[in-house]
């Protein structure tokens, strides 16, 4: 697998022109975009808006296949796979090194975007007119890109791309509620999933279910799962599974003449320690001056 460290190694291995900032490009592909089948890492970020008419894209585990106008975000060290990609004309591909963001605010911000470590086939969608926002920003960092670059030029290209990804943030909201009506309620798909999950078992015999198991239950990747969840509830995947099992340690503790050990024990929990901490948590007190109370 080719590993990019530098987007002109790239530009060069792709037969693009040369780059005018060594941290920062934008290409147009105009419709084919690379030929072959290629499969490559970078240590920069790449922002992508295409129109797919055939051929594979993946990134992550999963193949892009949509139809619709989509974008998708990459982030440094990640796996992309091209083949034989053909694009409707308007496309663009944004690429910065993560050595461009030093010194910058979104060096660390860009961390809190969960939609970098999305599987592709959770790409965002676009309305023509959130495509219309999108294109008007790719042309101003164009702009500033194309234009003599100097002392000011690198705060403003990074400043249109915080834009984009502020915008982007806002449009996959808008993304959870519509799936949703199509998809159905994900919350109530990962509740009956941890329901099937205690009831089979797998509590005692595999420990407690991690947010991965979750997605991985639900078809989609944990990040996209904890953002859909916040969205629904307001509560991370994480968060609902600990609440999940405190309602169930709570009916045992109440019912069932089990001691707390014994409790721990029938949810998976083989640290006694960190159940009573989690329960405690959840609850105000501790398991043991729960079951005592009348």
């Amino acid at each position: 697998m080719k590993h990019f460290q530098s987007i002109s190694e790239l530009h060069r291995h792709n037969g693009f022109a040369s780059p005018e900032n060594p941290l920062i490009s934008l290409v147009k592909c105009g419709g084919v975009c690379p030929s072959g089948q290629f499969e490559f890492t970078t240590d920069f970020f790449m922002i992508g808006f295409k129109k797919l008419k055939s051929g594979i894209f993946s990134y992550g585990k999963t193949k892009y296949d949509h139809q619709l106008g989509s974008m998708s975000f990459v982030k440094p060290r990640q796996v992309i796979a091209f083949q034989d990609l053909i694009f409707e004309e308007n496309d663009f591909l944004i690429f910065f090194h993560e050595d461009f963001l030093n010194g910058h605010p979104l060096f660390h911000d860009i961390k809190k975007y969960n939609y970098f470590n999305y599987e592709v086939n959770e790409a965002l969608h676009l309305s023509p007119n959130e495509e219309q926002v999108m294109w008007d920003l790719h042309d101003k960092i164009q702009l500033e890109y194309l234009n003599n670059q100097d002392e000011y030029s690198r705060e403003i290209m990074i400043g249109h791309i915080e834009s984009m990804l502020k915008y982007a943030q806002r449009y996959y909201k808008r993304q959870f509620i519509n799936r949703r009506e199509l998809s159905g309620n994900t919350t109530s798909r990962f509740h009956q999933v941890l329901s099937t999950y205690s009831e089979d078992g797998s509590l005692q015999q595999l420990g407690l279910p991690s947010v991965t198991f979750m997605a991985n239950q639900l078809n989609i990747s944990p990040h996209y799962l904890t953002d859909l969840l916040k969205q629904e509830t307001g509560k991370t995947a994480l968060d609902l599974i600990h609440i999940y099992l405190i309602a169930e340690a709570k009916n045992i503790l109440k019912g069932s003449g089990k001691n707390i050990t014994e409790t721990a024990a029938m949810l998976g929990f083989e640290n006694l320690p960190y159940f009573s901490r989690l329960f405690k948590r959840e609850t105000g007190l501790s398991p043991k001056k729960f079951q005592s109370q009348n």
